[in-house]
């Protein structure tokens, strides 16, 4: 077999990818200041920044956006008339929930068992390292055959907007023939997988109100109206009893079209524990790519630790809502805001706030573009065909790309394969899977740019 000198490239400048990923994992970029404090993103924006410039970029700049976040954009000029390629990837994370849990410290990158270990690692810091991998072994092999624009995002996972209204008011500045957005991941680690469709997100913080104040158990327990019991009863309304999402006038029987998910492979990616059984009706695959889910993400309760004998006056929970491809996310979330209302017992006083809102997302997988990223998986894993999947997270910024450049072909890609563990303690990314898709990657933009040229 003729060796690839991409793949020959790529493979020598995985040490220094590692060496730059722990680097860039070190910063704790949670776009929250209530987390931790906003120079955590800034120096990591600064980082991408300076990594860019170092590239050769051109008008690298650190954009504030107006959720008071900052996105880092820069420009590579290509040959004359070739195409313009958009990759995005952010740079801010998950909070990294219990340290103590972490069998290593979640803002070190460290390797275990042929993975390396940290926040961010897989999603999405790593992707950010897979572009400038594979950016890295086209200039060592001939050169970059595509201008190619880059912006990393720092406010991905708080669903914010920032950059999205960034982009509606610059409409210019993120123009492009193809977009790929390097945040999503294989179906498995070693199956090459680009995805499909997202599901679109709203994001309420319900309040349930009873009393004045707190009061006695012991002494109005029986009578008095319990603030924490009645949040209970609406979040229990919002599903039937076999675990499926219920919201009143939302659709939840969607069939997926597509790569079937085995439920014994889901639940080993999902570590279910025996005996406990998977909630909902239909496939794996309807469920979590096709249907709306719901999930209580927090909740404001008393702790266990230090608890009085008291009946809550009020109490409060933060709900989210997937929404798959094909319903609005803004008519889901006025249905699910008039459930909650609906279904809060005893006269309860009942407020519900939409903190976070993001579309879902189809791709048009026929384009010109997949051709090339199917023709490049097989290069970066030999003897594979490219696999199409769905994906149960959101991406917000894809339909804003989707509406400013109707004409862009846009790919999801990326390192959040099942044994990332993405948003959980313990992330981790596949330093096989990150080398394999960074040479995938660079032979796209050789196939795309020669498929535009012809």
């Amino acid at each position: 077999m003729t060796a690839d000198p991409i793949a020959e490239t790529v493979a020598s400048l995985m040490p220094r990818a590692r060496a730059e990923l722990a680097e860039l994992v070190a910063f704790r970029s949670v776009a929250d200041p209530a987390v931790f404090p906003k120079s955590e993103c800034e120096a990591a924006a600064g980082w991408v920044a300076g990594a860019l410039r170092t590239e050769g970029f051109q008008d690298v700049a650190v954009l504030d956006t107006p959720d008071g976040s900052q996105s880092v954009y820069g420009l590579l000029p290509g040959p004359e008339g070739a195409p313009t390629v958009l990759l995005y990837a952010h740079y801010d994370v998950q909070p990294p929930l219990d340290e103590a849990a972490w069998l290593s410290p979640p803002f070190e990158l460290t390797e275990r068992d042929g993975r390396w270990y940290g926040r961010g690692a897989a999603d999405c810091k790593g992707g950010f390292l897979m572009h400038l991998l594979a950016l890295r072994a086209l200039k060592a092999n001939g050169g970059v055959p595509v201008t190619v624009k880059v912006i990393a995002e720092g406010s991905e996972e708080q669903g914010t907007g920032g950059l999205e209204r960034y982009a509606e008011a610059h409409p210019e500045l993120l123009t492009a023939d193809t977009i790929v957005i390097g945040d999503t991941g294989n179906f498995r680690v070693g199956l090459p997988t680009v995805t499909a469709t997202l599901r679109g997100m709203t994001l309420l913080r319900v309040r349930v109100d009873t009393l004045e104040g707190n009061l006695h158990s012991g002494q109005f327990g029986g009578a008095a109206p319990d603030a924490l019991a009645a949040l209970i009863r609406v979040l229990d309304s919002l599903r039937a009893e076999d675990g499926s999402t219920r919201v009143e006038g939302l659709a939840a029987d969607a069939v997926w079209e597509g790569l079937d998910y085995p439920e014994a492979d889901f639940r080993t990616d999902a570590k279910v524990l025996d005996g406990v059984g998977l909630i909902g009706d239909g496939t794996v695959s309807d469920r979590i790519w096709a249907r709306p889910s719901v999930t209580v993400i927090g909740i404001d309760a008393p702790p266990v630790v230090g608890a009085t004998p008291s009946i809550q006056a009020g109490a409060r929970a933060t709900v989210s809502l997937r929404v798959p491809p094909g319903q609005d996310t803004a008519e889901a979330t006025k249905l699910l805001t008039a459930h909650l209302e609906k279904h809060t017992p005893w006269g309860a006083r009942v407020a519900v706030e939409q903190i976070g809102q993001g579309a879902a997302f189809r791709a048009d997988t026929s384009s010109p573009a997949y051709a090339a990223m199917a023709e490049a998986m097989r290069a970066g894993y030999p003897g594979q065909d490219m696999q199409t999947a769905g994906q149960g997270g959101s991406i917000p910024l894809c339909n804003t790309l989707a509406a400013l450049y109707p004409s862009a072909e846009i790919l999801l890609i990326g390192l959040s394969e099942p044994a990332a563990q993405i948003h959980a303690v313990n992330e981790s990314v596949s330093p096989e899977e990150l080398e394999r898709l960074s040479v995938t990657e660079a032979h796209f933009l050789v196939n795309y740019a020669e498929s535009k040229r012809g």
